[in-house]
């Protein structure tokens, strides 16, 4: 018989999405000298994956922590489908009125997730990549 410690699953799903990082109470020149590109009166956009890591105890029925289509089906539905092809600034509820960072858009789309999840599931990390080189990871604290 398996060991009956926490197992952690990642289920990761891509999305599309334009954003500017932008502060209208600076001056286009600070804005330049913070944001550099990212404040492009234009806007700019990046493909993004999104990693979603849920811990658990693998049942002993399935032997799964979580059956990871039902955890895709809850990030299209909460998250992906808000953000892919849309602008983080303006398209977004969860998104309003927030400086679309990577750290800001970690921090609400855990918040989308954490209460969807099974009660004997738990969210442990959103992990999302702006770049190939560049993520952010959160961690509910």
């Amino acid at each position: 018989m398996a060991k009956q410690g926490k197992v952690y699953v990642t289920r990761k799903m891509h999305f599309n999405a334009a954003h500017k990082l932008y502060n209208p109470a600076w001056s286009e020149e600070k804005n330049e000298e913070v944001f550099g590109k990212c404040a492009n009166r234009n806007w700019h956009g990046h493909n993004f994956d999104l990693h979603v890591t849920v811990k658990g105890i693998a049942k002993s029925e399935t032997g799964f922590v979580m059956d990871l289509k039902k955890l895709k089906v809850i990030m299209e539905d909460r998250v992906v489908s808000k953000l892919d092809h849309s602008n983080l600034n303006m398209d977004v509820d969860f998104l309003r009125d927030l400086m679309p960072s990577i750290e800001h858009i970690a921090l609400k789309i855990w918040e989308q997730l954490e209460d969807q999840l099974p009660s004997d599931v738990f969210l442990h990390s959103v992990k999302l990549y702006e770049t190939e080189n560049q993520y952010v990871e959160y961690f509910g604290e």
